[in-house]
């Protein structure tokens, strides 16, 4: 058993010894010449310029005209400068397939310091591990990194950058609850106001519910972010209880604006009406007050006419005194004298019935 033990650690040495001299004849030095994007840099090797793609590690796209700037790829960058800038001396080690179909060169690249600068991306939250073809041999480092990235939110697991999903989820899921947990409003207007508010977070939730729940390759953000299944289902789950939630109080805003416009209708109604009943009784009113004001003026005037006749009439001369006349004797007139009348007798006369005609009888 022992001689099996020596004979195994042996044979592993000898492989091992065996690596180490293929990685020595498989690995070239350079200097850093500038940064391309988040995972290629030019690096100059033997007078050369040679573009080096990192193997192992995929950062947000900057530079493919037919993609959008994605989220972080602009820090990508700028970290690898900074990791990296011009005239650095870099060790670059190679894997089975050592371009790819762009003409690149696929390595791992070393900083003067011995770190490996995929993995390096990686554990910045800055980069995704990927494998291209055959190439495995950074691919550990640069998962063990990203593990630890993931572990501590950082990159494009942070909730602090507003373009990573954990932060849209968070920042989504934040706005469902402020919302739903409004207080209840007390105007039509109000209310029309929050059903607007939910209605937009709403339509934020579930166009992102859309990109979490595409696939992968459908959907780039979910790409970029990593996320697992049980992190992608986590989220879901959250977001459609949210929404849920959301949309129940939208729909009790809604009729709660239904019932207070209905309120605030009759209010005003009844407003109106008790304005016009003010208006008529204060016409009334100034119409009595009207009618006072000129009975009293009239009754001033008439007294005031009355006044003035009396003095008018105190001021005219006083009448002479009455003289009752002396009585005067009385004398009876004289008889007329009798004339008989002028015409003759013609005999006796005998009238008509009403007396107007008449004849000799």
């Amino acid at each position: 058993m022992k001689k099996l033990l020596v004979a195994s650690v042996a044979a592993a040495a000898l492989v091992a010894g065996s690596m180490v001299v293929a990685f020595a004849a498989n690995a070239d030095a350079g200097t850093v010449v500038r940064v391309i994007d988040g995972d290629t840099l030019v690096v100059s090797i033997n007078n050369g310029d040679h573009t080096i793609r990192l193997l192992n590690i995929d950062t947000p796209e900057t530079k493919d005209p037919d993609q959008p700037v994605e989220c972080l790829g602009p820090q990508a960058t700028e970290y690898l400068e900074g990791l990296l800038p011009k005239g650095t001396k870099v060790k670059l080690e190679f894997d089975k397939e050592r371009h790819d179909q762009y003409g690149r060169t696929l390595a791992g690249v070393f900083a003067p310091d011995g770190s490996l600068v995929n993995a390096e991306i990686a554990r910045e939250g800055l980069g995704i591990p990927v494998q291209y073809g055959e190439n495995r041999k950074f691919l550990p480092p640069v998962e063990a990194a990203y593990a630890e990235a993931r572990s501590a939110k950082s990159g494009l697991f942070s909730e602090q950058v507003d373009c990573a999903v954990p932060a849209q989820v968070a920042k989504t899921t934040k706005a469902l609850e402020t919302a739903t947990a409004a207080e209840p409003t007390t105007t039509s207007a109000a209310a029309g106001v929050a059903v607007a508010a939910l209605a937009t977070e709403l339509a934020a939730a579930k166009a992102l519910r859309t990109v979490l729940a595409a696939s992968k390759d459908a959907q780039r953000a979910i790409y970029w972010a990593g996320l697992t299944a049980t992190v992608t289902a986590a989220y879901l789950s959250t977001l459609d209880n949210k929404v849920a939630a959301a949309e129940k109080k939208r729909d009790e805003t809604k009729a709660l604006q239904g019932t207070l416009a209905a309120a605030e209708k009759k209010a005003h109604e009844d407003r109106l009406a008790a304005e016009a009943q003010a208006a008529a009784e204060k016409k009334a009113a100034e119409e009595r007050a009207a009618a006072e004001k000129k009975a009293a003026d009239e009754a001033v005037a008439a007294e005031a006419a009355r006044q003035a006749e009396a003095e008018r009439l105190r001021r005219l001369p006083a009448p002479a005194p009455y003289v009752t006349p002396a009585p005067q004797p009385y004398i009876p007139p004289a008889p007329a004298p009798y004339v008989p009348p002028a015409t003759k007798y013609t005999g006796p006369r005998c009238y008509a019935p009403g007396g107007k005609s008449w004849s000799p009888c």
